[in-house]
């Protein structure tokens, strides 16, 4: 079996073929960016559960096509491609938790690339708490 580099011209005709498709099947990795998804509600960040995450992402691959690349990995890590915009993807989660009684009024959300990804790490929360 040639040695074939990820992504070359020569891998994509092979898959196209048939003649590799262990391969793609083998990857480790779907997608480039990594985040951590974790929530706040009167006491320490906590992961979000998986059943939250695959709640979103089920549902966006219907309804949001800009989220069609969220895989749901284990409580609290989501892989995300590059074209998913973090602080948009941050708003419609939250949203949906909430709509789906996850989350709590009061409760904030929290979505951080890690370091490992492609691009710069960064931290996106937004806070619902409302002074009465």
């Amino acid at each position: 079996m040639p040695n074939l580099r990820p992504g070359s011209l020569q891998e994509r005709q092979s898959f196209h073929s048939g003649a590799n498709l262990s391969l793609w099947l083998n990857r480790k990795e779907m997608f480039a960016r990594k985040i951590r998804v974790e929530y706040e509600d009167q006491g320490p960040r906590l992961a979000c559960p998986l059943k939250w995450l695959d709640s979103f992402s089920m549902r966006n691959f219907t309804n949001a096509s800009v989220f069609d690349d969220t895989l749901p990995v284990s409580d609290g890590l989501m892989e995300i491609g590059t074209s998913v915009p973090l602080a948009d993807l941050q708003t419609s989660m939250e949203d949906w938790f909430r709509r789906k009684s996850y989350l709590a009024k009061n409760a904030s959300l929290t979505l951080t690339e890690l370091a490992a990804s492609k691009t710069n790490s960064s931290d996106h929360k937004i806070s619902d708490k409302k002074s009465s």
